[in-house]
């Protein structure tokens, strides 16, 4: 299954090659002047030095050739040597029917089966999740959607801090507030309790109150880092300790994952791969890779074409604990062992960019992954609030990410009732409604953006039923929905092409090349773009045809094809995006 543009360029390919032109330069794409053609070429302006000829000559010997084929209605040269197409109403008929409406509407199989790791959400235990979680879980989230739908085996891995300092912090600060607890005792030799001590309310007030104090404390924080050393060599009550409020944070965390219709495959954390660490770093010491520095053991990741500083990356630290970069190579050890994927993908701030990048040098230094192995680091900017700065809340703190949900999902129910719902909705469908717009919201508003660039959440602006928003994208949805119930049954076959439906049909036609887009730079905001527009062409379409007035029952039938055919792409793309459609609004 392929595009129009993408069956064209096949087309126009040939010809070059007919002509001894490389075959690259019959790329066909969406014309970007819509009232002069539908699809162009520019290949001819580049073939000019190699063929030395000029483009617009180039150009009229590929028109020639193409003039006569059934598939076109215009062949034409503009400027100096563009060439503008335009398909016959029959020969887009049957690619429609062909290929776009069938089951994947010509979705590419990029994967091939292939594996993809994806490492998204990367909460810490012993902190309650907040609004700085949600770029990574959406973005990671919609990605492993994306890439399973073209053929891609996916697996998502959460991948939770719970190995580092804030370990060391939060175990010390519980050992000077209860010296009396058995978890401390270094000499007790009994059943340890089963039942945790702490709740998640807990770690809102001691994980903060415990990184304060070492940031005050030189001594506080020595402390902590003895903590955080004695838990990774497993001594036994810190162990057990750090075990209860490993269960007590995975609860939460899977909750609030939930309550964003977010899922991992797997949810591992850094102490997963402690065991890997020694045999590995010793194996980079045999390799003469791992060398000492300053104290601490290092590996050199600078390389001789760089053009800025690339420091080391730190294995052991001076007092013998390991960092981030240790942990995640060593989680690089286990995936390749275990899943032998073709991509790896680390959903993450920009601003650890660098992280990835002495982490991504080292494997591949000590031949830990392969160069057939894929490193990404899909970096994203931060949502910040309508004055500019990170999201917070009104008093300035760090706004916990169920508050935010709820926020979104309040607002979402006073839009709802603004617009005058359904008046025979009940409290629970009209809540229920109110959870998926308030979702839609959040998902659409990041994700819309380039990943990479920072962006304002207006909240009020973005649950609003008008504009670029998730939604305005389910009000028509939902529109389309209402229409066809309206309609009644119909087997929804034939949809014939005519000038009050091509321009959306032509739109249709590129969903392939937009997913492969998408896939590409790992970008879901191509995605979004597209399904807006989608969204546009239909209300357009609506407000400009008749549908369920018309009189003639084949063109009647044809336009509610239509609409089923927009239907199913928008919830399809709209789930691609972890968004749901509501029956109704």
């Amino acid at each position: 299954m392929s595009s129009l543009s993408s069956r064209l360029t096949e087309i126009v390919s040939d010809i070059f090659v007919q002509l001894e032109l490389p075959v690259e330069l019959g790329q066909v794409d969406v014309s970007d002047r819509p009232d002069l053609a539908q699809f162009q070429c520019n290949g001819a302006m580049s073939a000019a030095r190699i063929a030395k000829k000029a483009p617009r000559q180039i150009a009229e010997d590929i028109v020639a050739l193409l003039r006569d084929r059934v598939e076109f209605e215009t062949v034409e040269i503009a400027g100096p040597g563009f060439i503008n197409l335009t398909v016959t109403d029959a020969y887009l008929q049957s690619h429609l029917q062909q290929t776009i409406m069938t089951d994947r509407f010509g979705a590419p199989n990029l994967g091939q089966g292939q594996t993809i790791v994806l490492d998204y959400g990367g909460p810490n235990l012993g902190k309650a999740m907040h609004v700085g979680h949600i770029r990574t879980a959406i973005i990671g989230d919609s990605l492993r959607k994306i890439l399973s739908y073209v053929g891609y085996k996916t697996i998502s891995d959460v991948h939770m801090g719970d190995w580092g300092t804030p370990m060391g912090m939060i175990l010390s600060e519980l050992e000077i507030r209860y010296p009396n607890w058995v978890y401390f005792d270094p000499d007790f030799s009994g059943d340890y309790p089963q039942e945790t001590p702490l709740t998640i309310k807990d770690f809102e007030e001691l994980y903060p109150t415990a990184s304060k104090a070492c940031k005050a404390d030189p001594d506080r924080h020595k402390q902590a880092q003895s903590a955080t050393l004695d838990l990774q060599n497993k001594r036994a009550g810190y162990y057990v300790l750090w075990k209860h409020f490993t269960n007590v944070s995975v609860e939460s965390m899977k909750e609030n994952y939930a309550s964003l219709d977010v899922h991992f495959d797997l949810w591992k954390g850094e102490s997963d791969v402690h065991d890997l660490i020694a045999p590995m770093v010793d194996l980079l010491k045999e390799k003469s890779y791992a060398l000492q520095s300053e104290g601490a053991l290092v590996i050199s990741v600078e390389q001789h074409n760089d053009t800025k500083e690339i420091p080391p990356l730190i294995l052991y630290k001076k007092d013998g604990a390991v960092m981030y970069g240790t942990t995640d190579m060593a989680t690089l050890v286990e995936r390749m062992n275990l899943y032998h994927p073709s991509k790896i993908i680390y959903v993450a701030d920009q601003r650890q960019h660098l992280h990835f990048e002495q982490v991504f040098r080292a494997v591949q230094k000590a031949g830990i992954v392969p160069d057939s192995t894929e490193l990404i680091h899909a970096g994203f900017g931060t949502m910040n609030g309508t004055d500019g700065t990170p999201f917070k809340t009104r008093e300035g703190g760090v706004m916990k990410l169920d508050d935010f949900l709820e926020m979104a999902i309040h607002k979402s129910l006073e839009k709802l009732n603004e617009v005058h719902a359904e008046n025979d909705l009940s409290d629970k469908e009209k809540n229920d409604i109110a959870t998926k717009i308030g979702i839609s919201a959040i998902k659409f508003a990041d994700l819309q953006n380039n990943r990479i660039s920072d962006y304002i959440f207006d909240l009020d602006r973005l649950t609003s039923f008008e504009g670029k928003t998730g939604p305005y994208i389910l009000y028509q949805a939902v529109r389309i929905k209402s229409l066809l119930k309206k309609a009644g049954d119909h087997s929804f076959k034939d949809i014939l092409v005519s000038e009050s439906n091509k321009e959306i049909i032509l739109l249709l036609t590129t969903f392939p090349d937009v997913l492969e887009g998408t896939c590409r730079n790992y970008t879901p905001h191509i995605l979004c773009d597209y399904v807006y527009s989608l969204a546009q062409n239909f209300s357009s379409f609506y407000n400009h045809c008749h549908i369920l007035s018309e009189g003639n029952e084949t063109v009647k039938s044809s336009h509610l094809a239509l609409c089923k055919l927009i239907l199913d792409q928008i919830e399809t793309c709209m789930g691609l995006l972890g968004i749901k459609v509501p029956e109704r609004m």
